[in-house]
């Protein structure tokens, strides 16, 4: 069977690759903005919204291609507040974020939702704790100095796998989880479907 992508994200095909696993990538072509502001706006919880997003990715590609299994994913960052965070829309909105974080606690949400025929077939969603150190202004500037535009598709402002690392403390959780796809949970199904070998 062949395993499709339904994300042009660098670090989720980087992770797939890494781990052998044979796939192709493509564009969902969702509009991730609308369909997190309709679902902010009925009270979607932040796990539920990372799923609902995931599931959307995953049929919109697979209705396109209905005989191929496809991989939808989505990260949400959710605040000790309860409040989310959506990727920064520039410098300035980046420094914010960054200052909302320090000294505190979030989660990253990462679901994955597998599709086949336009209709879902698993899933799973996995929770990171991400301690942020205090961070100061002078660090927060020198960061966005190496790191933007870079981190600007990344929802939490920061590539762990780079130097997003010196952003925290402690990170209770999965590194691939926090990298954007809760990995090992899909190596699983995919041995169940055939796609890798058991």
């Amino acid at each position: 069977m062949r395993f499709v992508l339904a994300s042009k994200s660098a670090s989720r095909r980087v992770m797939l690759a890494a781990a052998g696993v044979p796939f192709e990538a493509v564009s969902a072509s969702v509009d991730e903005d609308a369909a997190k502001a309709g679902l902010r706006a009925d009270g979607v919880a932040p796990r539920d919204l990372a799923d609902a997003l995931a599931e959307l990715k995953a049929l919109r590609v697979s209705h396109r291609d209905p005989e191929a299994l496809v991989l939808g994913s989505d990260s949400i960052v959710a605040l000790e507040d309860g409040s989310m965070l959506d990727k920064p829309v520039d410098r300035e909105q980046a420094a914010e974020h960054l200052r909302r974080l320090s000294g505190k606690r979030h989660e990253l949400i990462s679901a994955a939702v597998m599709a086949v025929d336009g209709r879902p077939v698993w899933r799973v969603v996995d929770r990171a704790k991400m301690h942020v150190r205090t961070l100061s202004d002078t660090f927060i500037e020198s960061y966005l100095d190496a790191e933007w535009p870079e981190i600007s598709g990344c929802v939490g402002c920061y590539r762990i796998e780079g130097p997003g690392a010196q952003l925290f403390s402690r990170i209770e959780g999965s590194q691939f989880t926090v990298l954007g796809l809760p990995l090992l949970p899909v190596l699983d199904y995919l041995r169940v479907r055939g796609v890798l070998t058991s």
